[in-house]
């Protein structure tokens, strides 16, 4: 793919043109249609590829993308796979292959960095709506009848299909790859690190999304079946997990795998050593996240008088709404955070790789809220943001040093979670029947 080798990440639209060629070339084989809408009316397009030539079923995969706007990896990755699937490069055994393009086209829209050179340039135009706005997670954090478009179509999908395995792709912004399972894929965990090891990618053995969750191997992290059954809010998911998207799969007896891979890679994250000091260091994380989330948040009053990020006045408009309750968002997650880091849970013995990834985990909310807000005061021409750019650009150079940022390609991070949908897949097959 030219956009994969000019080191871009495709736009909704791009990936949409791309899939009716590929339907449009092998009409017996794959199929597009429109899956529904997003609040303003841009297509959720899904891409139906059956290897066996015959109607996509039911009982397959959907591979999910762009749940997340600020993570345009999965988009890529989905219509690699598909062309793959239809030239014969991955398993055939009759099951359909269904692939949601982007599950937020209104969340890519507003996060501008297709060819980010630097995290500094990532962060410049950056975007990653508030937790009721995305939609895997809205189901656990809004009643049924306020569920946004966007997760009604998914949902829908998932009824319809019925999948046996649903694949959600995933990026961080700097780290390394992991996967969170709804259930056990049983063997997953050595075709992922032999992927992660060929390709450069390090290992997150300590992903902070999934603290606490066990590991039946480095990089590979099963939901608790307490969670998984009663949605206990924990630090990172406070919301009621058993009601997102992810879940939804059990009630067909499916499994989700959330497959995330770097743009940016740290051996940080993959580094097995006890760290010597494990509550301290979260002290310390903690105070540093509260005294800049404060930073952020006194430039945040000057806006529009702090008012509502709904509340519109000449200085803040309309357009600028989605990025305020973003910001504003992000930074009432923070408290609860910090609580947890000092709190009597804290754990007395972590690897050196966990406490990196928290690290990192507390460095971004800061960070993505300045940039969000900082998107703000410069299309005021509010006489903060001079300031506020100040301070991004240096917790981006920050950020990176402190990780030893490298950069993986485009083509790399895809080729990575290609290969981990795919090991999903045959390990699944492995274990029995796809279509009971």
């Amino acid at each position: 793919m030219t956009l994969l080798r000019d080191m871009r990440y495709p736009t909704p639209r791009e990936l949409a043109l791309a899939a009716r060629a590929l339907a449009d070339e092998h009409p017996h084989l794959a199929r597009l249609r429109r899956a529904g809408s997003s609040r303003a009316g841009e297509p959720l397009w899904l891409l139906s590829v059956d290897p066996g030539g015959a109607e996509p079923q039911g009982r397959g995969v959907l591979v999910v993308a762009g749940a997340h706007a600020n993570e345009p990896v999965g988009g890529a990755t989905a219509l690699t796979l598909a062309r793959r699937i239809v030239q014969g490069g991955a398993p055939r055994a009759g099951c359909g292959w269904h692939f949601l393009l982007c599950a937020d086209p209104d969340g890519a829209a507003l996060h501008r960095t297709p060819r980010p050179h630097s995290l500094l340039d990532y962060h410049r135009n950056f975007y990653r709506p508030p937790g009721p706005e995305q939609p895997e997670w809205a189901p656990s954090l809004l009643p049924p009848d306020r569920l946004p478009p966007e997760t009604l179509a998914l949902t829908a999908l998932i009824d319809e299909l019925r999948p046996v395995l649903q694949v959600s792709l995933h990026g961080t912004d700097l780290g390394g790859s992991w996967v969170q399972l709804t259930r056990d894929i049983p063997g997953l965990a050595e075709p992922f690190a032999k992927s992660a090891a060929e390709l450069r990618i390090p290992v997150e053995t300590g992903a902070s999304d999934a603290a606490g969750w066990p590991s039946p191997g480095p990089g590979i992290f099963v939901m608790p079946e307490q969670e998984a059954a009663t949605g206990a809010p924990g630090a990172f998911h406070p919301e009621d997990t058993r009601l997102s998207t992810w879940c939804r799969t059990h009630r067909y007896a499916g499994t989700t795998a959330i497959v995330e891979v770097p743009m940016w890679a740290s051996d940080l994250v993959d580094d097995p050593a006890p760290h010597p000091d494990p509550r301290g260091a979260l002290r310390l994380l903690a105070a540093r996240l509260a005294a800049d989330a404060a930073l952020v948040a006194a430039v945040r009053r000057e806006v529009a008088g702090g008012a509502p990020a709904d509340a519109f006045t000449a200085e803040a408009g309309p357009a600028d709404a989605p990025l305020l309750r973003a910001v504003d968002w992000t930074l009432g997650l923070i408290p609860q955070i910090t609580a947890e880091w000092t709190g009597p849970g804290a754990p007395a013995e972590a690897t050196a790789a966990r406490i990196a990834s928290i690290d990192a985990f507390g460095r971004r909310l800061s960070l993505r809220a300045a940039a969000m807000l900082l998107r703000v005061l410069r299309g005021q021409d509010h006489p903060a943001a001079p300031g506020l750019d100040r301070l991004v650009t240096g917790w981006c150079t920050e950020f990176a040093a402190r990780f030893q940022a490298r950069w993986v390609p485009v083509a790399t991070q895809v080729e990575h979670q290609s290969r981990t949908v795919l090991a999903a897949y045959e390990r699944l097959l492995a274990v029995g029947p796809l279509n009971p």
